[in-house]
């Protein structure tokens, strides 16, 4: 692709972007994503926009660090039966591409909430996108960025330059992701139950030798 297309930009102007209410196109471990601050609902609605997602459809979220994440948690989710599983999951599989769906915020977008308040959240082992969060401030949108219904980009080669027009930086760096699965996407019940909701990298073999009880989805026929 002829990057000239596209604004191509260091992570720290792509921050600067984010931090002031941006929208951006980085890398993460599995694949190219449409980033915006968790707490810039206009953003996250342009984000929601570019990629033509439904807006009942919550976009996932992803941080640098377990710190950044527990910024954003609800307060009553804090000291739950829930919040243990929560922890020793993010001890065992993060940074890493295992998302968590956990409640979050009162304040936080409609946009990244699920109709029981809750965003599904990974930290991230890419280190431009932990860069990028911890120069936003913010965990960050993590939709992958691409048109719904398109395949999504694992190099900046596959990016959509229409996607890209519509940004406000689009950050390259290294190591380009991986691709393959996406994140495997599970909810903490408490007591050692764990839901799965979409299989992914992190398998569900993975899971149960973690000590979890798993709910897992039945296979797509």
């Amino acid at each position: 692709m002829n990057r000239g297309l596209f604004p191509v930009a260091s992570p720290e102007a792509a921050g600067d972007a984010l931090r002031l209410g941006g929208v951006c196109i980085y890398p993460t471990e599995t694949y190219f994503a449409l980033g915006a601050a968790a707490a810039e609902p206009a953003a996250l609605a342009r984000v929601a926009g570019i990629k033509g997602r439904p807006t009942d459809k919550p976009l996932p979220l992803l941080a640098a660090d377990v710190a950044q994440v527990r910024g954003v948690l609800h307060p009553d989710f804090v000291g739950t039966a829930a919040f243990a599983d929560f922890l020793h999951l993010a001890g065992l599989f993060w940074p890493g591409p295992l998302s968590l769906v956990v409640p979050t915020r009162e304040d936080l977008s409609p946009l990244v909430k699920d109709a029981q308040g809750r965003t599904s959240i990974r930290v991230t082992p890419h280190p431009v996108a932990a860069a990028l969060c911890r120069l936003a401030a913010s965990p960050l949108s993590a939709t992958s960025a691409n048109i719904s219904g398109y395949p999504p980009a694992a190099s900046s080669q596959e990016l959509d330059p229409t996607v890209c027009a519509l940004v406000d930086a689009v950050v390259i760096g290294s190591p380009e992701p991986a691709g393959g699965p996406a994140s495997t996407v599970a909810v903490p019940g408490g007591g050692g139950r764990l839901t799965v909701v979409r299989p992914g990298v992190v398998s569900v073999e993975a899971l149960a030798a973690a000590g979890f009880v798993l709910t897992v989805p039945p296979p797509r026929s």
